[in-house]
């Protein structure tokens, strides 16, 4: 049986509360390295004082099975406040997709905004800065693992963007997108040789490039 790091906890964000923070916003995103499909980032505000059992398993969303996200991402949106940003692969061309993950960690702020009316006062990001934001903010490298709101982006990223990609599994027959999400697996590279790339396919990545230039 797997063995699970230790959870994630509120030990940051109540840290922070200390500090006079009353509204922080955990944040994280899913899809980095496909070479499909979008980049979704979301956001999720935790009561740092209320009931939190009903995410006891609570982690980040690459140590837990499919199943356990989905439970989870009901749960954390039905109990809690969130928001979800999502940048497609013609913008990650556009302006790479290290400028879309901000660019979907900032769209989803907004979008817990525009659900509550309340802009959270600190962010929580995982992985590394991004300069200035339009909100206070800290970065914390595998945040997912430390921070509970981060961990519960995390998985709420994770299911939206599963979801999206079995969606354009329908849409876009032969790629096998329900199967591999849009990473760089051999049955995914394959399917770009033999049918070239998609409307989602990432142009700006190396593989969908080389899988270009063969169709030539």
């Amino acid at each position: 049986m797997k063995t699970l790091s230790p959870r994630p906890t509120l030990d940051r964000e109540r840290e922070l509360a200390l500090l006079g923070h009353t509204r922080i916003a955990g944040v994280d995103e899913a899809g980095r390295g496909p070479l499909a499909g979008p980049v979704v980032a979301a956001a999720v505000v935790l009561p740092l004082d209320g009931e939190l059992s009903a995410l006891a398993q609570l982690h980040d969303s690459k140590q837990l099975s499919p199943s356990a996200r989905e439970r989870l991402f009901e749960t954390i949106t039905r109990e809690h406040s969130f928001g979800i940003g999502v940048v497609d692969a013609a913008t990650i061309d556009a302006i790479n997709i290290r400028q879309a993950s901000w660019r979907a960690m900032q769209e989803a702020v907004a979008a817990l905004q525009s659900r509550d009316g309340v802009l959270p006062d600190y962010v929580l990001i995982d992985g590394l800065p991004y300069g200035a934001g339009p909100w206070p903010y800290e970065a914390i490298v595998k945040g997912d693992a430390k921070s509970l709101s981060i961990a519960a982006a995390s998985v709420l990223a994770k299911v939206t963007r599963d979801r999206l990609m079995e969606a354009y599994d329908a849409e876009y027959s032969g790629y096998g997108f329900a199967r591999h999400k849009g990473y760089g697996t051999a049955a995914h590279l394959k399917a770009l040789r033999e049918l070239g790339p998609c409307a989602i396919h990432r142009r700006s990545f190396a593989p969908v490039r080389r899988a270009m230039n063969c169709g030539l």
